[in-house]
């Protein structure tokens, strides 16, 4: 740093430390910082950090690859000898110039590289300089440069000449990325694939809508719904690729931009140390391709698992592009989009200018050529007055006079240079001169000059076509690594490894995960929240601590569950000191922590008399026992919880008794009466969710599960949990039915590819099993779940001739198990098998024993079984009399 500024600050040579006892001088201060600091800061701004907008390079690197094609000769360089070269340009530091050259290596768009480069995925560094080689790419050579269409200035010594701007004719700065920091602003620019900005370039020269989305090389998965076009203010997530290779084992194969193995497996063992994801072992096998295995500690969610190293390392990151470049001297912050159009505009330009330069010089030729022709058919190098000339001046001007004729078929006027330049011409040129030959040079020369013409008269089809060579001609070679999808928002409290245990101390009314001498409550992370009802009404939600006080009279403690609309509390509470019994039945999803609510009315002396917690809405049975009263006919009588509405937590309720109430006790447990829970799948991010968003999968009570079926004929059964992952190749995922009848067409390997038909059905299991059988190469045609199938055989081949096969599948092959082979549909060549509209259907089966109560029944737990009225009143007035 003290280089830099010294460096910016030569000529400066009227400064002077202040003298801080003198008050005169203190101006100075203020004064550097106007001026040099404002220098220092356009300096970095402009020379070293923000890439420039015409050929998307910092000016080292525009050094670096001006140093590379004055030394090409089509071999390999030293990256020493290069770095050296390119200090001529301008006095960076020898480690800053390798550095950035190996940061283009590492890019493989512009550089050819041979040797250790490191490793972008490990992050390990590249080989000294004097053992490492380097040349530019095909691709650099064709798109990079031309020295007749660059704007050169003078180096810093003046000894040498170095281009302003590179003439690159591709949208560089998007393909490769960048990331500077200046003074008071940086860029960070992401990388984008190679094949999609050539599509893009068309697509705009075509005056069409286009977006691009970042690719990485290190791959991964990327969330662009808040990328903005690359604009400052935007961001994407991006991340790992995780696989489970069975319960036990993750690998992840791919990882975030800007992140290596070592990084990641790093955030990893932190994560572990904090309790954060439960992990027995951390492999990396990573060599070519990424391979980080981690393999899971006994009784550990491999779901879960995933869904924390999301959420607690860096296997996901979040990246803020800052699309800031120079333009005009200046920096600016553009979009994505607008440094495209630039780009394209600026490749438009070029290549517009490249041809006038061809043709300016084609005409040129062209010229000199007609001259020529002209001056040895005519033979006016043997004229009398030619050879006899005084001077020079008068044999040009006999030249001219003997021209002259010819002037109107020259394409410009003839000058003194053309003609000194005629002169020159050697007597064995003459002597082998062919006018046949020149008069097919001439043609040819106006031909291309034609073709140049039109080219220039259609310069965005030009354009064009250029761009949709470089595709056709590198393209193969950067294909999309990253896959663009939507990702959920995962909720850390959710994920986070339940690794601590909260206690409470009723006596002294503290809880905290530190009391482990105390009652055991449940188990929790640091995460969490605790929900917590007294017997006065009150109730607060309150995060976990080690430990902390809440006060005595607790009704029900517990781990809440935020949004959580299945949860239902069930309450009988006392309105006042002697006042009304209310009921009321609901859900607490969502309040302020530490704030204190009440499920009363408020009224002094409220007290709740009943209370229980449902976790899937159960409303059960209870029996109410009112104190004696010659008023009152019947003091016992149950009241059914199904009967009270669900509502918010600040609803007063309905009125229980208005009477005296002795006891409340349980009658009997009852069942959900939140009905089944509703399930979507959502395939934008393979999850499933229960907001209504994808595929409705349908209503789902606890035992019921899902069918998943893959592509390559894997298939398996998962419960409802919102935590499942789903692979890529999914194909079907669907309520499952254990009598559904599937039929599937197939090729079989095992079979010399015959193709056969199955019919069967799915059985359940968390294992993965292929209803395709153990080949490999047995490929499927058609799987369908209609009940009568048909399918339209087509021939091919040399049996193209027979007549379409109509099979009807159930009459064709009876219900199998999924492993049976099937049946061979034909031994001659088929071309297609498709699925026809079925033409009966199968009917209506009447719902079983019709009008019986299929409610199951429920276990009744009545203290007071057994009891008759009397002998009740008398023990309620016995236990009276005792107080």
């Amino acid at each position: 740093m003290s280089d830099e500024i010294n460096e910016i600050t030569e000529g400066h040579s009227d400064y002077r430390p202040a003298d801080t006892h003198d008050q005169s001088i203190k101006h100075q201060l203020s004064g550097m910082y106007q001026n040099w600091f404002l220098d220092y800061a356009s300096y970095v701004i402009l020379e070293r950090a923000v890439p420039h907008i015409n050929d998307g390079l910092k000016p080292v690197q525009r050094r670096i690859l001006h140093s590379m094609k004055r030394m090409d000769d089509g071999r390999y360089n030293k990256v020493a000898n290069i770095v050296g070269h390119t200090m001529q340009f301008h006095p960076h530091g020898d480690a800053s110039i390798g550095d950035a050259l190996v940061q283009l290596g590492q890019k493989d768009l512009l550089v050819d590289c041979q040797g250790n480069w490191g490793n972008i995925l490990t992050g390990d560094g590249a080989a000294a300089p004097r053992y490492i080689e380097a040349r530019l790419s095909k691709f650099g050579l064709e798109v990079v440069f031309n020295p007749k269409t660059t704007e050169w200035k003078l180096s810093y010594d003046g000894r040498n000449k170095e281009p302003v701007t590179l003439p690159v004719k591709f949208p560089l700065l998007l393909a490769q990325g960048v990331e500077g920091i200046a003074v008071g602003l940086s860029s960070k620019i992401l990388p984008h694939n190679f094949n999609e900005l050539c599509d893009a370039a068309v697509e705009y020269l075509h005056q069409r809508e286009f977006r691009l989305y970042p690719d990485f090389q290190t791959g991964g998965s990327i969330d662009v719904s808040r990328y903005n076009d690359g604009e400052r203010g935007g961001v994407v997530k991006v991340r790992a690729k995780i696989n489970k290779i069975d319960n036990k084992t993750l690998a992840i194969t791919e990882i975030p931009y800007g992140k290596t193995t070592t990084s990641v497996i790093e955030s990893i063992l932190k994560a572990v140390d904090k309790g954060k994801i439960k992990v027995r072992k951390v492999d990396d096998n990573t060599s070519a391709q990424v391979e980080i295995l981690i393999h899971l500690a006994p009784g550990v969610s491999s779901d879960k698992t995933i869904d924390a190293l999301y959420a607690f390392t860096d296997c996901e990151v979040s990246i803020s592009p800052n699309c800031c470049v120079i333009d005009e001297s200046k920096p600016h912050f553009l979009t994505v989009s607008d440094v495209l159009k630039k780009s394209v505009d600026n490749t438009l330009a070029l290549l517009r200018l490249e041809l006038e330069i061809h043709k300016n010089e084609l005409q040129e030729s062209l010229h000199f050529a007609s001259l020529e022709k002209i001056f040895i058919e005519e033979r006016i190098y043997k004229d009398k007055e030619f050879e006899q000339a005084k001077d020079m001046d008068a044999a040009c001007a006999h030249i001219d006079d003997r021209l002259t004729p010819f002037y109107p078929t020259f394409i410009r006027e003839v000058t003194k240079e053309d003609i000194l330049k005629l002169m020159e011409i050697k007597m064995g040129r003459i002597l082998k001169f062919n006018s046949d030959k020149a008069e097919d040079f001439i043609a040819r020369t106006k031909e291309e000059i034609e073709t140049i013409n039109n080219h220039l008269a259609n310069i965005v089809e030009y354009t064009t076509n250029w761009f949709k060579m470089l595709k056709e001609k590198y393209g193969k070679g950067f294909p999309r690594r990253t896959e663009l999808r939507n990702f959920d928002t995962i909720e850390a409290a959710k994920v986070v490894e339940a690794n601590e245990k909260l206690y409470i101390n009723r006596d002294e009314g503290f809880i905290g995960t530190a009391l482990k001498k105390d009652e055991f409550i449940a188990n929790c992370s640091d995460l969490d929240d605790v929900i917590i009802f007294y017997r006065d009404g009150r109730y607060l939600i309150t995060p976990v601590a080690e430990k902390k006080f809440i006060g005595k009279n607790i009704l029900y403690i517990n781990i809440f569950k935020k949004n959580d609309k299945r949860t239902i509390y069930n309450a009988v509470y006392r309105d006042g000191k002697d006042g009304i019994h209310y009921m009321k039945r609901f859900a607490v999803t969502s309040v302020t922590r530490d704030r204190e609510y009440d499920l009363t009315q408020g009224t002094p002396g409220s007290r709740v008399v009943y209370f229980t917690a449902n976790p899937n809405g159960e409303a059960e049975v209870i029996k109410v026992t009112l104190k004696p009263n010659p008023r009152i006919r019947k003091i016992i009588f149950e009241k059914d919880f199904s009967e009270i509405a669900i509502k918010g937590r600040q609803a007063m309720g309905v009125i229980l008794s208005k009477y005296d109430v002795h006891k409340i006790a349980l009658k009997q447990k009852g069942g959900s009466t939140l009905g089944g829970r509703k399930v979507w799948f959502d395939r934008d991010v393979l999850r499933l969710n229960y907001d209504g968003r994808g595929e409705y999968l349908g209503e789902f009570q606890s035992e019921d599960s899902i069918l998943v079926i893959l592509n390559n004929g894997e298939f398996y059964t998962t419960n409802f949990d919102l935590s499942n992952h789903y692979e890529d190749n999914v194909q079907i995922v669907e309520k499952y039915d254990p009598n559904k009848v599937w039929s599937a067409a197939l090729y079989d390997a095992d079979q010399q590819n015959y193709p056969y038909l199955k019919r069967f059905c799915f059985e359940a299991g968390s294992r993965k099993q292929n209803y395709l059988g153990d080949n490999k190469e047995s490929k499927l045609i058609l799987l369908t779940d209609e009940y009568y199938p048909r399918l339209e055989v087509i021939f091919g081949g040399h049996d193209s001739f027979r007549e379409k096969l109509i099979i009807d599948a159930d009459e064709f092959i009876a219900v199998k198990g999924f492993k049976a082979k099937g049946k061979r549909i034909s031994t001659f060549n088929i071309e297609a098998i498709n699925e026809l509209e079925p033409v009966r259907f199968p009917e209506e089966k009447q719902e079983a024993n019709e009008g019986d109560d299929e409610t199951e029944e429920i276990e009744n737990l009545d203290p007071d079984n057994g009891k008759s009225e009397d002998d009740i009143i008398d023990e309620i007035t016995g236990q009276m009399k005792l107080f």
